[in-house]
């Protein structure tokens, strides 16, 4: 492992931070970090590759997989953010932390994010520094990956679509991958990185293990499901009934549908 090279990845994304943070300052809104999380992954990326002077097979293919994640995810954040007011996440903490939240988001909210995105970016480094031999885990890695990008991607344009219809207001999004998760589209972003972490692994870095296991932690706790799902059912009574019958993240068939089977072959 190219200890360097991981490094020179955090002063990367941490000069991005910044920059994005500057261009933020005089909107007053901070959806822009947004748009950057991929971003900070995809120029990890390009930095473990032009730091270590690897271009093997493992590091083209690692390297295409997190720019076409990248370019999906951040283009679609930023076309759905584009000329939106900020968030109420972001709104949110810029309450809880007035006075002078334009300084304070420097850190609590583009460092912060550079920070994890470097964290979570470790079987990049790993997978893209590494010499040993192009394998299964390999292949099985990238199949996860892309698995996890279609999934993500049709999800989200399933969501956007039903946002986008007037006839949908106050209704729950309850068909497509939205009947069998709540939250499809994160989970196929954890398929994302456990696939990340697969190629990392065929590269004998089983030690990268964390990185996947906190972007799975922020996506169910954190930022993800446990904040989105936090006062839903009370602002949405529809979405009390959501919960009862379908999975929170893995897919499954909804629960009704399996008691009506399971009467079925009394």
């Amino acid at each position: 492992m190219d200890w360097h090279a991981y490094l020179l990845g955090l002063v990367v994304t941490l000069a991005m931070g910044l920059i994005g943070w500057l261009a933020t300052l005089s909107r007053h809104n901070v959806n822009l970090v947004d748009s950057l999380w991929s971003m900070f992954f995809l120029a990890a990326g390009v930095t473990y590759a032009l730091a270590s002077g690897q271009m093997s097979a493992r590091t083209v293919l690692v390297l295409t997989l997190v720019a076409l994640w990248a370019m999906r995810l951040g283009i679609h954040l930023a076309a759905r953010n584009w000329g939106k007011p900020e968030d109420h996440r972001y709104r949110a903490i810029r309450a809880n932390n007035a006075p002078c939240f334009a300084w304070k988001s420097l850190f609590i909210v583009f460092g912060l994010q550079s920070v994890l995105a470097w964290l979570i970016s470790l079987p990049l480094a790993a997978a893209i520094v590494s010499s040993s031999p192009f394998g299964f885990l390999d292949v099985l890695g990238a199949g996860v990956v892309l698995v996890g990008l279609v999934f993500e991607a049709f999800a989200d344009h399933q969501l956007a679509r039903f946002k986008a219809d007037p006839g949908s207001r106050g209704k729950v999004l309850d068909h497509g991958l939205w009947r069998y998760s709540r939250h499809p589209n994160y989970f196929g972003e954890a398929c994302v990185w456990w696939g990340f972490w697969l190629i990392a692994l065929a590269a004998g870095a089983w030690w990268s293990l964390p990185a996947p296991l906190l972007m799975t932690f922020l996506l169910l706790r954190v930022s993800g499901v446990a904040l989105l799902e936090k006062d839903i059912a009370e602002r949405r009574p529809a979405y009390r009934d959501y919960i009862a019958r379908t999975s929170a993240f893995v897919p499954m068939p909804p629960r009704d549908a399996v008691h009506l089977h399971y009467k079925e072959t009394r």
